[in-house]
């Protein structure tokens, strides 16, 4: 598949930063939403405002996490088929099944050195 929107859910700054960068290494025209909140980005895809090829999807957030979201995105229609990929600092195994079985793509665990983050986004995405 060739990905022109992809959507980042995340609400550490440095992380969305550090994403978008390596990204634009990977895929330097593709245009990489980003939502700071679960909720918000929930909002903004029900509404037809963004609509992704793929999200990369943070767990950890405040109000509504990650595993929440994949929950309530794979139960609407018109949604559920946008693929989902999970990044987060866990790399615990039940973690990682949890997210798969609610219908994650898959799940990355983020990586201490930017290099290794752009060879998994190529490797994703490319």
């Amino acid at each position: 598949m060739i990905y022109r929107k992809i959507l980042l859910i995340d609400d550490d700054d440095d992380d969305q930063e550090i994403f978008l960068t390596a990204l634009q290494k990977v895929l330097p025209e593709v245009v990489c939403d980003m939502s700071g909140s679960a909720c918000s980005a929930i909002e903004l895809l029900k509404s037809g405002q963004l609509f992704p090829d793929i999200i990369f999807l943070d767990l950890n957030m405040p109000i509504m996490n990650g595993q929440q979201f994949l929950s309530e995105i794979k139960k609407n229609a018109g949604l559920k088929d946008i693929p989902v990929v999970v990044i987060s600092t866990s790399s615990h195994p039940q973690t990682i099944q949890l997210a798969k079985n609610t219908g994650a793509k898959d799940f990355i665990t983020k990586p201490d050195k930017f290099d290794d983050l752009v060879n998994i986004l190529a490797a994703l995405l490319a």
